[in-house]
């Protein structure tokens, strides 16, 4: 049995399968680039049949990366299969991982047919991609509630066909962690060939079990954790991949096992995915939500001081929250910034500095002080290739108050010309999206989300604004910062159309 827990990370899959949380082919490989850094095992990278869209980013994916598996998910159909096959096959290291629901509700539901046709389609599932890709991947979906015996003939024999990962997913958050890890336990004692498969576990958060389910699955003898960063999920989400590895770590007294997760790596990503999906972490989510590492209570703020371990678990820079923050003004220097920003684990181009340098300028030009998390911001929000916005804020004036008809004047930089107009609103954010659409001739983009939150604390505050649009049958996230609201959100809509501008000429 091994001696590491391989994480499994499926952010990219089932993660963006949240409503709202569905990311361009850019923004998915620069997360599946992160992914890389903080070390995970494999990255499922998409579902390659659902969209040719999804298929190209498997591909990119594939081909980008050197060191994690990149795994393509498939239901147990062979176009399925051989789309799969097609989206990993540049990959170093490619895995097929197909699938089926194996519990009579959904034998009966869902495939509409019998135990015995889905152990047959299970069989030459797993067969068919043995063929096409040496790593194969079986799922026996909504394994929780599939009776015990047949769920041991299926593993039995996927196993024979060729599966080397067998996943015994609790696909609705059903189990809670004495059954499940006892449902583990007795496979691995029952299947005669189980230790000829790695035995996988893919926990959903219904009933906020995900975690706990997980590391009960360790405990009997599971060995890939299959998970997301920040939880994210269908429903209430899947298993926190921080919390899983974190937990891991800090009682290895209990679990005597590790994984191969940089941790330093841990708090880059789940920042990354949040502006990227613009689903935000609860501020006290655990391990990386706002309040995870403040102490409010007096008691707890001086026992701290004296010795951290008091009420202290893990250090904040153990998940790459850098300690000592270096506070910068508009008098640093580009030599201070990069430093910082190097510090943060921030790589660039020595040309890319400048941009950086002049952008870092306009926010220190509004703020008094730079924080970390205005760092973050800005580095996330700046265009790398395939990103560059089309549509550029060049003027904002916004006129409105209780007893006037909000108004907006914009004026925006297209193809290189300036272009103005204005118009009124229900409120200053809908004036000046209407003043953008007249420029731009947009007539049918509809809002299907605005979400606004503070980067960081005080009245200078950074705002980030998350919005989501749709047009025609495509939808898309934009996000903007500024220390004013007004001027984020015209960016962030700006942002958005310029993703529907570049997806008529290339698929996102």
């Amino acid at each position: 049995m091994s001696d590491k827990i391989l994480i499994f990370d499926t952010t990219l899959r089932d993660g963006e399968q949240v409503p709202g949380a569905s990311l361009t082919r850019v923004e998915k490989l620069e997360i599946a680039k992160q992914l890389e850094r903080l070390n995970v095992d494999v990255i499922e990278a998409g579902f390659p049949i659902s969209s040719p869209g999804d298929l190209e980013s498997v591909k990119e994916i594939s081909k980008a990366l050197k060191k994690p598996i990149i795994a393509g998910l498939a239901r147990a159909v062979k176009k399925d299969i051989e789309a799969c096959a097609e989206g990993v096959k540049p990959a170093k290291h490619p895995r097929i991982h197909t699938f089926i629901g194996t519990s009579d509700i959904h034998v009966k539901f869902i495939t509409n047919t019998t135990r015995e046709e889905v152990l047959r389609r299970s069989i030459e599932a797993v067969k068919l991609a043995r063929n096409l890709c040496p790593d194969v991947e079986y799922s026996a979906m909504d394994a929780t509630r599939t009776d015990f015996d047949y769920l041991c003939k299926i593993v039995e024999e996927t196993i024979r066909a060729g599966a080397s990962t067998i996943n015994i997913p609790d696909s609705v958050g059903y189990s809670e962690p004495g059954e499940y890890g006892n449902l583990i336990k007795r496979l691995m004692n029952t299947v005669p060939n189980v230790n000829k498969a790695i035995i996988a576990v893919h926990c959903h958060n219904d009933l906020g079990l995900a975690t706990a389910n997980s590391l009960a699955a360790i405990q009997a003898g599971a060995r890939q954790i299959e998970c997301t960063i920040n939880g994210l999920g269908e429903r209430a989400g899947n298993a926190s991949l921080e919390e899983i590895v974190m937990t891991l770590k800090v009682r290895k007294d209990i679990y005597k096992i590790d994984t191969n997760i940089k941790t330093e790596e841990i708090y880059k990503t789940s920042k990354m995915v949040t502006r990227f999906t613009g689903i935000p972490v609860q501020v006290n989510k655990a391990i990386v939500g706002q309040n995870a590492f403040s102490h409010a209570s007096g008691i707890h703020q001086d026992a701290i001081l004296k010795n951290d371990s008091t009420f202290g678990i893990m250090t904040p820079k153990s998940i790459g929250i850098i300690g000592h923050e270096i506070v910068l003004t508009a008098r640093s220097g580009k030599h201070a910034l990069k430093h910082r920003l190097e510090e943060l684990g921030f790589k660039f181009s020595d040309s890319e500095i400048l941009e950086l340098y002049g952008k870092f300028l306009e926010i220190a030009d509004k703020k008094k002080e730079v924080f970390d998390d205005d760092l973050m911001a800005l580095m996330e929000s700046v265009g790398k290739k395939g990103t560059e916005a089309i549509y550029h804020l060049d003027y904002i004036y916004v006129a409105t108050g209780n007893k006037m008809v909000p108004t907006a004047t914009v004026r925006i930089k297209v193809k290189g010309k300036d272009e103005q107009a204005a118009a009124i609103g229900d409120g200053p954010v809908d004036a000046a999206y209407n003043a953008v659409n007249e420029i731009l001739g947009e007539k049918d983009v509809k809002l299907l989300d605005y979400q606004i939150r503070s980067v960081t604390s005080g009245k200078e505050a950074m705002g980030e604004v998350s919005v989501r649009i749709r047009k025609g049958g495509t939808e898309v996230n934009g996000r903007g910062i500024s220390t004013d609201v007004i001027e984020a959100s015209v960016k962030a809509y700006l942002d958005a159309l310029s993703k529907i501008e570049r997806a008529k000429k290339v698929k996102i």
